[in-house]
């Protein structure tokens, strides 16, 4: 009928309604997932990229922290001419941060002390490096660093990659092995340690030249600061310290010696710079001085040839010196300065006074001149000390202080102390003139005190005296390099 057609019809609109409304509800639901989706991977890749940032971050950081560390490293190595200092400095740098255990394998070196059997073994990665000049990395599995060969593990360390580097400058200077402080060596590491064990090697290699070119300078500097001689009625005591600071081996230098007419000639001069080669022309000076005197020439005379001799053969450099002659029975002495510091008297009664008459221009000065000599009252009982400015120039107070307080200090001594014991009193005078300075500069001392008491017989002239080692002297030990500290026997007794 009507009524149930019109039912069926509302139940089929409702019904079609339902499935539309179920349609839509789904493909919202559609739409909300694929938001969700959308969201969440949008989230990830945000998540990602500050991953990624932050990883960037630490590694740019990790790659400042490796750069800065190899300036500051390089810088404190570069800072030492001392090849052991360098090692030192290397070991305190590396150990443990960047490397458990540190070995740095040297080549033409001696035996290290520690080592009670005489012999070190070295991996077969330090081997690899030297014989290749490749740096080696010895572990259980592939390092895969860069520039650096893989190789089986080492025998010494099993259990810790090894990493040995080539020290490398104008040859293979040695390798630097490392053992990891870590699992592994990274990459961004291995390429500073690199890096690093380059500039070492640029730095030892220096260092060994410079310590080369300062013991031959050393060893032709000591072969001129022969023993002193003998003269009846006069003691002599002398020092020399090379500087604490730089290239420590100077043109200062003393000399003693007796002129065929029986005269003794007291020496003291100091070539400007410091090296081989100032301590080559110091020798010239001192060769062409002994022969100048042979022929008994007044110190005046004797300056005025090295004068010329200086400017003719060595134009560029310069030297200033002060001769001083002892004649046996004559109370005086004649001397002659170029451009020297005046020499201190101390006299039997203890005043103190200095030689400060005009000296005369420094040696090799390009312009003529003719020294005069000078003579100045020297009763027995007086003291004349000579030296170079390394003794009594401080950078902050200039020369004139002290030179007064070698003056205070000489004054303060008894004759009695003198001829007793020269060589005590020589200390003495350095000690506390240089214990608590850094010297730039090399130092000499020579001390003339004509005896005022009898001692014991003396040799002639030319001759050893009383103490003195008769025949060859045994070999003379290396000029100190460290500072000077108080208690310590100051200079070589000669």
């Amino acid at each position: 009928d009507e009524d149930t057609a019109a039912v069926l019809r509302l139940l089929d609109e409702q019904e079609h309604l339902v499935r539309m409304h179920r349609e839509e509800l789904h493909q919202t639901n559609q739409g909300v997932v694929a938001l969700h989706s959308n969201l969440a991977t949008a989230a990830r890749v945000q998540r990602d990229l500050l991953d990624a940032e932050r990883t960037a971050r630490a590694e740019a950081e990790r790659a400042r922290r490796l750069l800065a560390f190899l300036g500051d490293a390089s810088a404190t190595i570069t800072a030492s001419l001392s090849h052991r200092d360098i090692l030192s400095r290397l070991k305190e740098l590396l150990v443990p941060e960047y490397a458990e255990h540190l070995e740095v394998w040297l080549f033409g070196e001696e035996n290290d002390d520690e080592d009670p059997r005489g012999v070190r073994d070295h991996t077969e990665a330090a081997v690899v490096a030297a014989r290749t000049g490749h740096p080696q990395h010895a572990a259980p599995y592939p390092g895969e660093l860069p520039g650096v060969d893989d190789l089986r593990p080492s025998a010494l360390f099993p259990e810790r990659p090894v990493l040995a580097i080539p020290l490398l400058a104008r040859g293979l200077v040695g390798v630097l092995t490392l053992t990891s402080p870590g699992p592994r060596f990274d990459a961004d590491t291995s390429v500073m340690l690199v890096e690093l064990a380059r500039r070492v090697g640029i730095a030892l290699d220096n260092a060994r030249r410079y310590e080369q070119s300062r013991d031959t300078a050393e060893t032709l500097q000591r072969a001129q600061l022969t023993e002193l001689p003998t003269q009846a009625g006069l003691l002599l005591a002398a020092r020399y310290l090379p500087a604490t600071r730089g290239l420590n081996i100077g043109g200062d230098w003393y000399d003693a010696f007796i002129q065929p007419d029986g005269s003794l000639l007291a020496v003291i001069g100091d070539v400007t710079g410091h090296g081989l080669h100032a301590a080559v022309v110091m020798g010239q000076l001192r060769t062409a001085l002994r022969a100048y005197a042979v022929e008994n020439e007044s110190p005046a005379a004797i300056l005025t040839r090295l004068h010329g001799m200086l400017r003719h053969l060595q134009p560029e450099l310069y030297a200033t010196a002060m001769i001083a002659r002892f004649r046996p029975g004559e109370p005086e002495v004649v001397w002659a300065s170029a451009g020297h510091l005046p020499a201190v008297v101390r006299g039997a009664n203890g005043t103190v006074r200095v030689l400060d008459a005009k000296p005369g221009v420094m040696l090799g000065i390009p312009v003529p001149y003719v020294y005069a000599d000078h003579r100045a009252d020297l009763p027995v009982g007086s003291t004349l000390a000579l030296y170079t400015d390394g003794l009594v120039e401080r950078r902050a107070q200039g020369i004139d202080p002290g030179i007064a307080r070698l003056g205070d200090m000489m004054g303060a001594l008894s004759t009695q102390e003198l001829e007793q014991d020269i060589e005590a009193v020589a200390d003495g005078l350095l000690e506390p003139l240089l214990h608590t300075s850094e010297r730039d500069d090399d130092v000499c001392l020579l001390l003339c005190h004509l005896q005022a008491t009898e001692q014991s017989p003396r040799a002639l002239p030319g001759l050893p005296g009383p103490g003195r080692r008769k025949g060859p002297q045994p070999p003379a030990q290396r000029l100190p390099r460290d500072g000077v500290h108080a208690g310590e026997n100051l200079g070589e007794r000669l």
